[in-house]
């Protein structure tokens, strides 16, 4: 039996939750779908979202799902593997439910450098965004490793929380650097070291050190990476949403509140960019939310006689 939605949300990290609450508080009959995958899993802690600044994403996820509990939308702990126009919805358990309206806000997945280490310190002493954990690591021996010319990029911007950085160029040659870039570098301070990095140096559950393939090891305490950003995008796909190339990616066209190419489903959080952190993804969560609300209203008073 296909269970009947006014709104379906799948994915129940700050975007879905946002807009799930808008819409519970709106009197839709709203269900998040949520595998309980968040892209923030591997933080200790969250910043840069007013009032919530430090707080564990666990502790943040689990405070929305008892928000919109209290206005009657139903969370179930699931995976939606398959989406038709309509919208139903297939999901891992074997349930189907069916929904007026769609939001996709499943995230991405951060594939770190495979360079022994980085996995395994993802998130403590391996790092990638310096707004989110910067000021936790200020004036610490910083490492930033290069997999692409873009690195460079990451390199300056690290160097607002400490004047101790060296810019490891890894597999990036620096003939592939510009001389903007290495202009640049030169006026940050940040020391340029090319070879390729073998792995990290960790002692005592502590990050010590980058070794080179020729051996030589540099004292550092915090590395900053650039993962491979994969979107979930799969849902969108099956639905035929048109999808826009990025240097992180593919993601949906979408317009200001987040609707798609395909008439009736949005996309919010980092389902729709890359540089989405958690509270820009809960304000796009709210605005598809209410531009949902909004939109089935007006539908519905046309509809009537």
């Amino acid at each position: 039996m296909t269970e009947q939605y006014e709104v379906i949300v799948v994915g129940g990290g700050a975007a879905g939750l946002s807009a799930a609450l808008v819409l519970g508080r709106a009197r839709r009959r709203t269900l998040v779908v949520d595998a309980g995958e968040p892209r923030n899993a591997p933080a200790a802690h969250m910043h840069g979202y007013l009032t919530r600044d430090g707080m564990p994403p666990a502790e943040f996820l689990a405070a929305g799902r008892e928000e919109i509990a209290r206005y009657g939308v139903d969370l179930v702990r699931d995976r939606a593997v398959d989406v038709a126009l309509g919208f139903t919805v297939s999901l891992a358990s074997g349930r189907t439910v069916r929904g007026r309206r769609l939001v996709v806000a499943t995230g991405l997945k951060d594939e770190p450098p495979a360079v022994p280490g980085v996995a395994e310190r993802f998130g403590r002493d391996v790092l990638h965004c310096p707004y989110c954990h910067g000021w936790e690591v200020r004036d610490r021996a910083f490492g930033v490793l290069a997999t692409t010319p873009m690195g460079v990029h990451q390199a300056l911007m690290v160097s607002q929380w400490s004047k101790d950085v060296t810019f490891f160029l890894h597999t990036v040659q620096e003939r592939e650097l510009t001389d903007d870039d290495l202009r640049r570098l030169a006026a940050a301070g940040v020391k340029v070291v090319p070879g390729e990095v073998s792995e990290l140096v960790v002692e005592d559950d502590r990050l010590t050190g980058v070794r080179l393939a020729d051996g030589t090891t540099h004292a550092r305490e915090v590395v900053f990476v650039a993962p491979r950003a994969v979107p979930r995008t799969d849902l969108l796909e099956r639905l035929g949403a048109e999808l826009r190339e990025t240097p992180f990616g593919a993601y949906p066209v979408v317009d200001e509140t987040g609707l798609t190419t395909v008439p009736g489903v949005w996309a919010a959080g980092n389902a729709m960019g890359f540089a989405e952190q958690v509270v820009n993804a809960a304000a796009g969560g709210y605005r598809a939310g209410a531009t949902i609300n909004g939109e089935l209203l007006m539908t519905d008073l046309d509809a009537t006689p």
